[in-house]
């Protein structure tokens, strides 16, 4: 097999690069507005309730109206999980892993499509869109190698007279519950690494990416997987959600999304229900006030790029987003002036525009939010660039900085999700990672310094699952970087990680005399 490799990123300097970006927009817009059903063992049910999908950069486009799951359609499909979960468990993990391989070429040759509608669906720029497409054939591409790795177990010792055993096995129907923010990548790698160790999956997507996650599905079917092994079944969390967490077949639940509904998941899914003979396992990723760490002795400008870059990529709406800055007294005043000159020549916009770097945000929840969290940051900082949005067409909110912020201002301490980023002053290293500790969160962290036991004293001290050093916060790379987070940011499920397909399975122990 050939060894694992990431899946490059596309570049956009290249002329054909940019036209074939160009006509993956052109055949998307030849397919906008359609109706999507629900797909329960490969039957394709469309139900008179649909969710409209919109442009959020652009209102008034229908992406396509999104068949949304009842209740007696969730219970459908979770009968039909269950069955098949009787033929899929026993598929050789070699077949398995396969469907991924097929699949991860499929959307290796639509990457252009894919990372097109991105742009519309969830207003994506083009190199975030390209680097969510490039992340989801990563997860079909990594997961498969690491099923073919697991597949026989671990060793253990035996002894004279005995011979032992130590295997993994699936462990049943799984509901997985998809984020808009990477609508492609996290929705493909949580769906797949349920499926490849031997799961039957109900995929409930978040409700304003719909559409990606149907046209998803529909490479998996063309790739060989069979029909009831994933289930597409759309729906309010209110009628459905809650409805699957709770059902005593359930046997485990995959979730990425807020705080707020990530631990409700974990307090339902803690209650046995009647009929249920297992503890429900939940996987959840769950959000991030992730800090940059400037000390007296770092590149500036790297320190400012990476600020500006973290904090305003995809406008900020990612859980590795950087939100906060803590920067050394000595280099405070330089800092923040170079972030203010870079924030205020980022190109944002119309994220069909592939100079523009950051669109729009979600919706009109998300930009109302937004906005009230900006006129908080007013009160409690100095506003040093942006402060502004504009919901008429879209939802766009300016790149915002403030500076002057104390460190346990509401907007240094709350999971705001949009471009804005809060800097602090610290007086030395040591209360510069105090500082960064101090949320309820972990997820990721990155320290800007030349100083090598600075490096080693935020290693060991700086308490986020993802650390970065002389870099970013944001772009953890599938196999390379395993992502997940600490405290409030989740169960730290290591996605991309050789530890995460094993969070789908269970060890069986066989012992046999001889």
């Amino acid at each position: 097999m050939i060894p694992y490799k990431h899946e490059p990123f596309t570049d956009f300097t290249n002329e054909g690069n940019r036209k074939a970006y160009e006509e993956g927009l052109k055949l998307v817009e030849s397919y906008l507005g359609q109706d999507y059903p629900l797909i329960i063992g490969g039957e394709r049910i469309m139900t008179d309730k649909k969710l409209a999908s919109i442009n959020p950069a652009n209102k008034e486009e229908l992406i396509g109206n999104v068949s949304q799951a009842s209740r007696e359609l969730a219970e459908k499909a979770m009968e039909t999980a269950i069955e098949t979960f009787e033929t899929w468990r026993k598929v050789k993990p070699e077949f398995r892993a396969d469907v991924l391989f097929k699949a991860a070429a499929i959307v290796r040759r639509r990457k252009f499509e894919f990372s097109a509608l991105l742009t519309k669906e969830a207003g994506k720029p083009w190199n975030e869109a390209d680097a969510d497409v490039a992340e989801g054939i990563d997860f079909l591409e990594y997961y498969g190698r690491q099923m073919l790795k697991l597949k026989d177990g671990m060793p253990v010792e035996s002894r004279a007279g005995e011979y032992n055993r130590f295997d993994y096995v699936p462990l049943g129907v799984g509901v997985v519950i998809s984020p808009w923010n990477f609508a492609f990548a996290i929705m493909a790698g949580t769906t797949v690494g349920a499926l490849v160790t031997g799961n039957t999956v109900l995929l409930k997507p978040a409700s304003t990416t719909t559409v990606v996650a149907y046209k998803f599905i529909e490479v998996l079917e063309e790739a060989g997987m069979p029909n009831g092994a994933v289930n597409f079944i759309p729906g309010s969390g209110s009628e459905i959600g809650d409805y699957l967490v709770d059902h005593p077949s359930t046997r485990f639940v995959s979730f990425t999304g807020s705080r707020e509904v990530g631990t409700r998941i974990f307090e339902r899914a803690a209650k046995v229900h009647d009929g249920q003979i297992w503890l429900k396992r939940v996987i959840a990723e769950m959000g991030g006030k992730d800090t940059i760490v400037v000390d007296n002795e770092a590149d500036l400008e790297l320190a400012a790029q990476s600020i500006v870059k973290s904090a305003f990529g995809f406008s900020g709406q990612k859980c590795s987003a950087c939100s906060r800055a803590i920067v050394h007294e000595d280099v405070y005043d330089e800092v923040v002036k170079r972030v203010e000159e870079i924030t205020k020549s980022f190109k944002w916009g119309n994220p069909e525009d592939g100079d523009n770097l950051a669109g729009p945000v979600i919706d009109q929840a998300a930009y109302d939010k937004v906005m009230e969290y900006i006129e908080i940051g007013r009160k409690e900082g100095r506003l040093v660039a942006g402060g502004t949005g504009d919901d008429s067409k879209g939802f766009f909110v300016a790149p915002t900085v403030f500076a002057d912020v104390d460190p346990t201002a509401r907007i240094s301490q709350e999971e705001i999700f949009g471009p804005v980023v809060a800097i602090s002053k610290a007086s030395s290293f040591t209360e510069a990672i105090e500082f960064a500790n101090d949320t309820d969160y972990g997820l990721t962290g990155a320290v800007i310094t030349k100083n090598r036991h600075h490096i080693e004293q935020a290693r060991e001290d700086f308490h986020v699952g993802n650390l970065y050093f002389n870099r970013g916060c944001t772009g953890a790379i599938v196999g390379y970087q395993p992502f997940g987070g600490f405290n409030m940011s989740g169960t730290d499920s290591k996605a991309g990680g050789p530890d995460y397909l094993q969070l789908h399975m269970q060890g069986k122990t066989t012992s046999e005399m001889l």
